[in-house]
């Protein structure tokens, strides 16, 4: 196994401990979390850069990097998602009872607090699972779907949107323990990770819509070609 392989298997690995370690009721492993989540998503952009330098693009590492990507969104968006959804989402009400909705971004744009509601969730990881789909079902007519701008700027909006969640959850518990909720700097704190969380997440959303439609247009002889 290369390098870029072994480090798309290690975001594999990483996945779940970076679902699991948000409900710990602890400021140091919340940070670990947040570290963890960068890490991570930085590696997701080195793997790939070195197996193109180095000629190493294999098929197995055409298997892990999007099942690694994968994991990785679904591995952060569980806990982002029970633990900043409204307590009443009804989504969230079918789930285990794992979160109270209490750690949503401190900020309100004049509206309220901003969670992350379960219309926010479906298209996302709908999108996702149909672009797997959909790259499978075009591969057996011998059509091959690369990576669009728009796909890509989804995904750094995205992994924003989640390093900023990452970053609140610690955030947020450290104010709580060392009480400091109130203070200016506290308060200047929240409002900016909230701000870039809030803002990114709708665009991810944006973008997850657009460029769907994009890849639908660029591709449509998919549905009209026989495998």
């Amino acid at each position: 196994m290369n390098l870029p392989n072994l480090i798309s298997a290690g975001r594999i690995v990483a996945a779940p401990f970076i679902a699991a370690l948000p409900f710990v009721d602890s400021v140091g492993v919340r940070f670990f979390a947040f570290a963890l989540y960068l890490i991570t998503a930085i590696s997701d952009h080195i793997d790939g850069k070195i197996a193109r330098a180095r000629g190493l693009i294999t098929d197995l590492g055409k298997i892990l990097d999007p099942l690694a990507d994968k994991l990785l969104l679904l591995g952060c968006f569980v806990p982002m998602f029970l633990l900043q959804a409204p307590a009443n989402d009804p989504l969230r009400l079918l789930l285990p009872d794992t979160a109270e909705g209490s750690e949503h971004f401190f900020v309100t744009f004049g509206l309220g607090p901003v969670y992350f509601p379960w219309w926010v969730l479906v298209p996302i990881v709908g999108r996702e699972a149909f672009m797997t789909w959909f790259r499978g079902f075009a591969q057996a007519r011998g059509i091959v779907i690369a990576a669009q701008s728009l796909g890509k700027w989804k995904a750094g909006f995205q992994y924003t949107w989640m390093g900023a969640a990452f970053a609140w959850f610690a955030l947020r518990l450290l104010y709580e323990r060392k009480g400091w909720w109130g203070l200016p700097a506290a308060d200047i704190g929240a409002r900016v990770l909230g701000t870039i969380g809030a803002v990114t997440m709708i665009v991810a959303l944006l973008l997850t819509l657009i460029s769907l439609a994009d890849y639908l247009v660029r591709h449509r002889r998919v549905f009209t070609t026989r495998a």
